[in-house]
């Protein structure tokens, strides 16, 4: 089983629809995947299938071994895509995990789901915390957005120290382009930089669209909802290099 994430110190850089985009591409390869919303806010149900289909469960019972996650989980909302949706609960994991001090509780979470899932993806709130210490941890790669903007590359570099301070990897750290405005001289700057500044970038420049706007109102993937668009043509991009560092051969 693989594990990646999707993570930014920023909120509203694209994390969830890449992250959604990623999991039905991934689906649609006949690969098992399982998308995990950490994020209370709850988008990636919006972005999967609307408001009304998928509904969370208190974090509490599954930290406490009351209920095994495999109740949390709602299968195929896709072939081959199972969702854990986000509840309002999970606002307290940090507070959860702080009191698991001395072992990484959520690779115990996601531990039973080896033996029917080949991919776990992980969408994860723009926090520095527990969470993140266990999800940089647990996740084989850690997929970064980031808007072409000197505010964004700060957190970038915030996430950097902050991965270093802890120990955990600049390796796993792989940044993209999101929400990018090439009418903008300033994206049309940091884009021709992307090399420099990150060494090892994902060739992937999602623009800034109204189709993935409207994953949320339709509560569709792009693949489905707008196939031909920039955006999605980014998106499989994006999905060819993850799986190439996935399954390296």
């Amino acid at each position: 089983m693989r594990i990646i994430a999707f993570y930014s110190p920023k909120g509203g850089v694209g994390k969830t629809a890449a992250a959604v985009n990623m999991a039905y591409l991934a689906s649609r390869e006949n690969i098992s995947t399982l998308l995990w919303d950490l994020d209370p806010q709850g988008a990636a149900s919006f972005y999967l299938a609307g408001a009304e289909m998928v509904k969370g469960r208190k974090l509490s019972k599954l930290l406490e071994g009351k209920s095994p996650i495999a109740r949390f989980i709602h299968e195929n909302v896709y072939p081959n895509l199972d969702f854990i949706p986000a509840h309002s609960s999970f606002r307290n994991f940090d507070i959860k995990l702080e009191q698991e001090e001395g072992h990484n509780a959520l690779k115990d979470l996601l531990a039973p789901l080896s033996e029917d899932t080949s991919l776990v993806i992980l969408d994860c709130p723009p926090t520095l915390s527990r969470l993140t210490e266990q999800v940089l941890e647990v996740a084989d790669k850690v997929y970064v957005p980031l808007v072409p903007t000197w505010l964004s590359l700060n957190s970038w570099n915030q996430l950097r120290e902050f991965v270093k301070d802890k120990k955990l990897g600049n390796k796993k750290l792989r940044p993209f382009f999101s929400m990018v405005d090439r009418r903008k001289n300033l994206h049309r700057e940091i884009l021709a930089q992307g090399s420099e500044l990150f060494g090892h970038q994902v060739p992937a420049a999602v623009p800034y669209a109204s189709a993935v706007e409207r994953m949320g109102e339709e509560g569709q993937p792009l693949e489905l909802l707008a196939p031909n668009s920039p955006a999605a043509v980014e998106f499989r991009k994006l999905w060819v290099s993850i799986r190439k560092d996935l399954w390296a051969r």
